[in-house]
């Protein structure tokens, strides 16, 4: 489907092959943001190792650094915090863009709530083209001044020196971003704040939180938090990004006479969903020399190639797994049978309409995809061996899951793919297809690059 967009920076990749060896991939992108904030502010220096150098967590640094905090790095996944404290931050000379990074506007949009400044926080076109009032609503509740467009989008104009109150907030969407945002609010509310969510997310506020000493409080499904404490200093060792591994998961399920180890991923509960569903479908996935780093669960992922059946997804592990459904479109369109997704609508408004617009490549490389409401049916090869895929050329519609993920479909394609718009993989996986080639994906890139 021709849209008319800039093809940018392109992916073309050679059909079939196998991946091997051990590597890493890049640091955690939601502990990266939230490192950089909870060390801003915090009492002290904080130092912080594996911050992924990717454009989403650039742009929350830099945004600290408009927000008066002192920040060396990031050079080698190394960045020095001297943190102001809770009452420190500063009001920055203009608007706060934040680019592509929904994680850093609904966390900010719940701290700079708290503070006594006006704020405005902006995006590039995808992302002002994605709601806020999930977050806005419960905020204004608090007591919180947000003025957005007509539409609930950014640009988004905060209004400082207004009085927080505490609240209970049930959550009518599971969304780790609003809990987040809220918990960071209620630290400059008056009370307690208690979210709950419809299912569990990941929970990396609430464990940093906790190692820089601020108390977090669990109770029946309940999470919360009371205003006016203070956070103290704390040395961060970012693990791998569970979100980044998923695409080299799948690429090693789905291609022949594949064996992959990646090294010091983050295994947190709240974010595995992606290896329980593949595990379900039948993949061969071991996790080895299992530790605790920084409060955050950490090991090595083995993975060798499987025969993948397709499944119905239990929809209490599709929280659990927001962000690895594209590449697991690609299992599904590689299993044995059909695969079921239901109770995924928070997939329609992500940086993409990632059902509509998976859907639409996996068509075009000839898959049977069928989009629901909140979900789809794909229904899997028949083969348990060679191709399944056509090739093709696809859209990635500036989302870089999308574009990474249909990347890896190449891997049981009988001819070429070309992968257009790949320019925002940057958000998210800097060096992506260098280390793709490194692992045996045979990926050229063509166009500029953001």
């Amino acid at each position: 489907m021709n849209t008319g967009e800039s093809q940018g920076h392109t992916f073309t990749l050679s059909p079939g092959g196998r991946l091997r060896g051990r590597f890493r991939v890049p640091g955690d992108k939601s502990i990266s943001h939230r490192a950089i904030m909870l060390g801003s502010l915090a009492d002290g220096h904080t130092r912080v190792s594996g911050f992924l150098e990717g454009a989403d967590a650039l742009a929350t640094l830099r945004s600290f650094r408009a927000l008066g905090v002192s920040i060396e790095g990031p050079g080698s996944g190394r960045v020095a915090i001297d943190g102001v404290g809770v009452d420190g931050l500063r009001a920055p000379a203009g608007p706060l863009d934040l680019g592509n990074s929904g994680t850093s506007m609904r966390l900010l949009c719940g701290l700079l709530s708290g503070q006594g400044f006006d704020s405005v926080l902006t995006g590039d076109a995808s992302l002002s083209a994605r709601p806020m009032g999930r977050i806005t609503t419960p905020l204004t509740s608090m007591g919180a001044s947000i003025h957005a467009t007509e539409a609930g989008t950014a640009p988004l104009l905060i209004h400082g020196g207004q009085r927080l109150r505490g609240i209970r907030y049930e959550m009518p969407v599971a969304s780790a971003q609003v809990k987040s945002g809220l918990l960071l609010a209620g630290l400059y509310a008056e009370g307690e704040t208690w979210v709950k969510e419809p299912a569990p997310t990941r929970d990396h506020t609430e464990r940093m939180l906790e190692g820089f000493g601020y108390p977090v409080y669990r109770e029946h499904g309940w999470v919360g938090v009371e205003g006016g404490g203070r956070l103290r200093a704390a040395d961060i060792d970012v693990p791998g990004d569970i979100s980044s591994a998923a695409f080299f998961l799948v690429g090693a399920c789905i291609a022949p006479d594949s064996e992959i180890v990646i090294e010091h991923v983050g295994v947190n509960p709240t974010r595995t969903g992606v290896l329980d569903i593949l595990s379900l479908m039948g993949a061969d996935i071991e996790l080895r020399n299992r530790r605790e780093v920084g409060g955050e669960p950490v090991a090595d992922i083995h993975v060798k190639s499987s025969w993948l059946r397709g499944i119905r997804i239990p929809e209490r592990m599709v929280p659990l797994a927001i962000d690895e459904f594209p590449v697991l479109f690609v299992a599904a369109a590689c299993a044995q049978g059909d695969t079921v997704l239901t109770g995924a609508e928070e997939l329609r408004f992500k940086e993409s309409d990632r059902i509509a617009v998976m859907a639409e490549g996996l068509q075009e490389l000839g898959v049977e995809a069928e989009p629901t409401a909140d979900g789809m049916v794909i229904r899997g090869g028949r083969r348990r061996e060679g191709h399944v895929l056509q090739g093709g050329q696809v859209r990635s519609h500036g989302d870089h899951r999308i574009a990474m993920a249909l990347a890896m479909a190449a891997l049981r394609a009988r001819e070429s793919i070309e992968v257009l718009d790949c320019d925002n993989v940057a958000t998210s996986f800097p060096g992506f297809a260098r280390l793709a080639r490194e692992a045996g994906l045979g990926v050229t890139e063509t166009g500029a690059v953001s």
